[in-house]
């Protein structure tokens, strides 16, 4: 079968993630990432046969101007005659899409819609897809959704109990997000269980700087912890997640605007506000074996509610046959996923030391020595992989 490679674009409020990947087996030719979008270090890595690169951009340069360097470097390198298709990560699709789309103007104003759900990814996500329009209006464009994934959620599980008006009226419900990460690991839990993913019940922990947890049974969705955006749920890098909200009417009586009280749970809570150190992990981590309070303090909260929210969702499975860890830090973080099982004996887990430290950059496996009940795995997650099979995918059934 010939390689069908496609353009994977993935942008967030301040970066560009961006892949070629070969749709049939998940290699990548260029890979890399814009970061530090608006501020005057912008800079954009990237790794081409296996050689990293890293180009300075210009003092606060947005995503346009990232784009225009990528595309200019495809060019350079002759990689564009490659594409079949740019296949784009867009985080809100509101309920208007529970799969991926070719994209055309109506798709562009129903994303567009539903950007206020989503005002630091959805715009970047637009700036994306107009971009890639300009300059490879030949290829077909893919949106793939974070949000497709759970539209297969019950109602009980995604009605918050508020009017039902506003539910009917401005689809006021829980949506979720990092849709294409628990698809794609529990693919892999299934084999690793050597089971039919419809015959096996999973939770799905994807923790990063922003994290969240899904029950998955027979490969769909049932619940998953973040809601209308991408705010609710875990504790997160430097999101809150879930607050009384009763918050808002006691900080507006301290004085707090609304827009202070958005940024204030959206970008200085989390693990940056707990530990009053860093919002990366690996920063509280090193505090932590120092004894830091504030960083113990900050990843006991952390792991207290993330092993609290895997409880929960035994109750839509029913019985549990395996949590799965993924993103940065459920890959890499041997500390938080001990401390996170360490809560959950009640299932009868036991970590196996030395199993949990192998399982680190990139390694997968069973991390548990448990003999019966269910099992902990970590699986490093491909959502650009996924993006290129829905891509090559569509283009094959549109020809």
């Amino acid at each position: 079968m010939p390689q069908q490679y496609v353009l994977v674009l993935n942008c967030g409020s301040s970066s560009l993630k961006f892949a070629i990947i070969d749709a049939q087996s998940g290699n990548e030719t260029l890979s890399g990432l814009a970061e530090c979008l608006g501020l005057e270090n912008a800079s954009l890595k990237y790794k081409l046969n296996g050689n990293k690169h890293t180009v300075s951009l210009a003092p606060n340069a947005q995503h346009a101007q990232a784009i225009a360097v990528l595309v200019q470097l495809i060019n350079d390198n002759k990689l564009s005659d490659q594409l079949i298709a740019v296949g784009h990560r867009v985080v809100h699709g509101g309920e208007n899409f529970t799969g991926s789309v070719i994209i055309n103007e109506d798709v562009i104003s129903a994303i567009t819609k539903v950007s206020a759900l989503a005002p630091l990814h959805n715009p970047a996500n637009l700036v994306g897809i107009a971009a890639a329009i300009k300059a490879f209006g030949s290829l077909p464009q893919i949106a793939v959704f974070d949000t497709a994934f759970h539209q297969t959620m019950p109602s009980k599980a995604y009605l918050y109990a508020l009017p039902y008006s506003l539910y009917k009226e401005h689809s006021v419900r829980r949506y979720g997000f990092h849709g294409t990460s628990h698809y794609f690991v529990s693919g892999q839990a299934a084999e690793v269980l050597q089971k039919p993913i419809k015959d096996i019940n999973l939770i799905s922990a994807h923790l990063g700087n922003g994290c969240s947890v899904t029950a998955i049974k027979g490969g769909k969705s049932v619940d998953t912890s973040m809601g209308i955006t991408p705010l609710e749920g875990l504790v997160m890098g430097t999101r809150s997640g879930d607050v009384d909200p009763g918050l808002f009417s006691f900080l507006s009586n301290l004085g707090y605007s609304a827009k202070k009280i958005d940024n204030l749970l959206n970008k200085e809570s989390g693990l940056l506000g707990l530990s009053q150190l860093s919002n990366d992990c690996r920063t509280i981590e090193e505090e932590y074996e120092k004894q830091n309070p504030q960083a113990i303090l900050a990843l006991d909260v952390f792991c207290y509610r993330l092993a609290k929210y895997i409880a929960s969702y035994t109750v839509p499975l029913g019985k549990l046959d395996a949590i799965i860890f993924t993103g940065g830090i459920g890959e890499n973080s041997h500390l938080i996923r001990e401390k996170v099982l360490n809560l959950l004996t009640i299932f009868g887990l036991s970590v196996d030391n030395d199993k949990n430290l192998a399982a680190r950059f990139g390694q997968s496996g069973v991390i548990t020595n448990n003999n019966s009940g269910p099992i902990a795995l970590v699986i490093p997650t491909n959502e650009e992989w996924v993006i290129a099979q829905d891509s090559a995918q569509l283009v094959k059934e549109a020809k």
